[in-house]
């Protein structure tokens, strides 16, 4: 009589764990969608401008007007998900992200193209967050490493492979190319969120806070605006200084508003967890800078350093994607044995130091040397990110989810171009102060030597967590 018990209690955890590890893929299929035609956008610039009549360089506003556009809706994605169902949500983003990149690839225009990615923008916007809300509700703490991996890969791959992607499409077919692709890979987003991804909706409708939205808004674009021209410094630094300062101005009126509201856009409690303060707002940033700051530098250093053709440059880039993809099957074992603490204060050290030695080696280094060494800084890189991304929910409640989702993704947007912008930024003043026409090895050198003690530095900071943080995700003991 006892049997069906038995039977229920080995067959429902191990039903959820498919669920969860389902929906975490169907995300990361529409997240890998929305990263890829973030990077695979640069490479047919000159194209694109040629085929609207304008300059190359005038195209830079389609990539402003997208992250603006993030910007300013992505605080919005948690009162959305919780007022209308996250699932409804993320079928309305990834819809429309399919549409505006079929509007992207037919566009005539600049005009008609701007438009276009400000609707991608707003997709892209509610997808990224609401994406996470998902997985967190459907996980158990048990699945969340394996969740978070799936949902991880996207951010590890696109940026590698998109610039690749981007430049054989633009050579081989045409620039259009680069948006049609999208749209498989939402349509097969939308079948299966549809099909696989269950309905869900808080009980409590709370009103919007509309003070909340226009400050956290504007703030965050203001900011982002002179963190992407801090990686242009040609155009002037004054403005860049002066949004950066008023962004941080405004984002301090919205955190005040935020703490004081009866019903705040985005609840700030999560900042008082330890394990996700530390891996979104403290040295979880700022590791995310240094690492970030490594896939804008090794194409640069290789071509333009090295003197290597684009595909060569792209071949040995690719050695650090697969560095990425070779540490999948041993994360979620190396965390429950030595637990968050140990991995990510260790990781971090290796994955700094495999950044400084990007800037040592050169034309002469050789090659099985430098393929050796982009596989250990795609391992270090792969097991930092997720381990970040896993320990900043270990912790955060039911009622925490959403808005501790929205608050990560846009905190990981800002480091996404801060280590753009640093890296940049280091890079021109090397070759600034040594008077160089152009960035030559010694610049790289400084600029990795600078962004890999921004990571060291980063790295030790997580020895202030607890040997236990992170256990019931991860099932360490806590002992070692």
């Amino acid at each position: 009589m006892s049997s069906v018990p038995d039977n229920d209690a080995v067959f429902q955890p191990a039903l959820a764990a498919q669920q969860a590890r389902r929906v975490a893929l169907i995300v990361a299929v529409a997240f890998f969608m929305q990263l890829l035609d973030s990077t695979i956008i640069s490479t047919s610039l000159p194209q694109m401008g040629q085929s609207f009549g304008v300059p190359a360089v005038a195209m830079s506003i389609g990539i402003t007007a997208y992250m603006l556009t993030m910007a300013v809706f992505v605080p919005l994605s948690a009162w959305l998900a919780n007022r209308f169902g996250a699932r409804t949500i993320f079928l309305i983003a990834i819809a429309l992200f399919t549409l505006a990149s079929i509007a992207c690839g037919f566009s005539q225009s600049l005009t008609a193209f701007v438009a276009a990615r400000i609707v991608q923008g707003l997709g892209s916007a509610l997808m990224t967050p609401v994406g996470r809300i998902l997985v967190l509700r459907n996980a158990a703490k048990s699945e969340l490493i394996a969740a978070t991996a799936l949902i991880t890969w996207p951010a590890l791959f696109a940026p590698v492979v998109g610039p690749v992607l981007g430049g054989f499409i633009t050579t081989y077919l045409s620039w259009h190319w680069n948006f049609f692709i999208n749209v498989p890979l939402g349509l097969a987003g939308l079948l299966l969120v549809a099909r696989f991804v269950p309905g869900d909706r808080d009980s409590e409708a709370r009103p919007l806070d509309w003070s909340g939205f226009f400050l956290t808004s504007l703030g965050l674009a203001v900011m982002l605006y002179g963190l992407d021209r801090l990686a242009h410094p040609e155009d002037g630094m004054l403005p860049t200084i002066g949004s950066i300062g008023i962004g941080i101005v405004i984002g301090w009126f919205a955190v005040r508003h935020l703490l004081r509201a009866e019903h705040p856009l985005l609840d700030l409690s999560a900042f008082k967890v330890l394990t996700f303060a530390i891996s979104t707002l403290a040295a979880g940033t700022i590791v995310r800078i240094a690492i970030n700051a490594t896939p804008f530098l090794l194409p640069l250093l290789f071509q333009v350093g090295f003197g290597l053709r684009p595909v060569d440059a792209g071949l040995l880039v690719l050695a650090y994607f697969l560095g990425n993809l070779g540490m999948k099957t041993v994360t979620t074992p190396t965390l429950k044995r030595y637990g968050f603490r140990n991995v990510m204060v260790v990781n971090g050290l290796i994955a700094s130091l495999a950044i400084i030695a990007c800037g040592a080696i050169s034309p002469q280094t050789p090659w099985g040397l430098v393929v050796a060494l982009m596989l250990v800084a795609g391992l270090s890189r792969s097991m930092q990110f997720t381990a970040l991304n896993t320990l900043a929910f270990a912790d955060i409640d039911a009622r925490q989810r959403s808005s501790a989702a929205t608050l990560s993704s846009m905190l990981q947007q800002m480091a996404m171009l801060f280590g753009v912008a640093v890296a940049a930024a280091i890079l021109n003043l090397s070759q600034i102060v040594r008077g160089g026409a152009v960035p030559d090895l010694f610049d790289f050198r400084v600029a990795f030597a600078a962004i890999g003690l921004i990571g060291l530095a980063a790295s030790l900071r997580f020895l202030v967590l607890p040997p236990s943080a992170g256990a019931e995700v991860s099932g360490h003991s806590g002992n070692n």
